[in-house]
């Protein structure tokens, strides 16, 4: 194109602006080629842990785990970029659809393969394509930092725990118990994680009833898997961590609304190690 016009004119009066042209035309290249990437870093540590407490519960690793692991985060790659167009939709962006579309591309052709090996994971795609259309909505109506948004977002992230369990799994029949068990799972992380949701806003608002009575409901919600058998007493136990973190948050929020944003993201991470560790040793 420009670059390449540049390359066959060789007079000397056209040398100047040419060699403008072809630097500006090799910059746009290089911007276009500059890969998409969330920065949502919190996000990172949800996919991360939610598809490792998956991997815990299935007890092993295969192949097949890190093609999960790799689909699971070019998907998340892709909502990210499609994000972006959409909230710069008064014109086309052709880096943030060329990279859409390659995540896109990656990420469905590692999810059909991984669905031809273990066709129950299409239950979780169709799950996972449905919270990607509302948050698409919310972010046009410019609400995607709208509660109930971030919780349907972390519960679409969360599904890499049912993901990861199921392809790390051998074979087997699909159950009553094996989809009741897979499901309570998936609350489980979701309870944990959407517990950072209501503790970070604790930082900007002065009441605290909110967190007080999620956290209250999702203890209920958590008891109520593991008398149902949903869960073993292990996986259920290792949610107190996620109510201790709560309870300290609140006898320091004093401390905890005024301290730099990183104290607080570290304070939500150890807490996700903590969880995992435990999950690992009790379940």
């Amino acid at each position: 194109m420009d670059l390449a016009n540049g390359w066959e004119e060789t007079k000397a009066e056209n040398a100047p602006a040419l060699t403008e042209t072809s630097e500006l035309s090799w910059e746009r290249v290089k911007a276009l080629l500059h890969p998409t990437v969330s920065p949502q870093h919190g996000v990172y540590v949800v996919l991360l842990i939610a598809f490792l407490i998956g991997v815990v519960a299935a007890e092993y690793w295969n192949w097949e785990t890190t093609l999960a692991l790799v689909c699971t985060a070019a998907a998340m790659q892709a909502e990210h970029a499609f994000s972006l167009q959409i909230k710069q939709r008064s014109r086309w962006q052709p880096r943030f659809l060329l990279w859409g579309g390659f995540y896109t591309v990656l990420a469905a052709g590692l999810g059909i393969y991984l669905y031809l090996r273990r066709p129950f994971l299409l239950s979780i795609y169709w799950g996972a394509i449905a919270v990607w259309l509302v948050d698409s909505l919310a972010v046009f109506h410019r609400q995607q930092r709208a509660t109930w948004n971030e919780c349907l977002t972390f519960a679409a992230v969360c599904l890499a725990a049912p993901l990861a369990a199921i392809v790390s799994s051998p074979d087997q029949p699909v159950t009553f118990a094996a989809t009741r068990s897979l499901f309570s799972l998936w609350l489980l992380n979701v309870l944990f994680f959407c517990s950072s949701i209501f503790t970070v806003k604790l930082r900007k608002t002065q009441s605290v009833t909110p967190s007080v009575v999620y956290h209250t409901i999702a203890s209920v919600i958590v008891l109520s898997l593991w008398l149902m058998g949903g869960l073993s007493g292990g996986a259920a136990l290792a949610f107190t961590v996620v109510l201790l973190k709560f309870g300290w948050i609140l006898w320091h929020l004093p401390w905890y609304k005024t301290t730099a944003i990183k104290n607080a993201a570290l304070l939500e991470t150890s807490s996700a190690v903590a969880f995992l560790a435990l999950f690992a040793v009790l379940s």
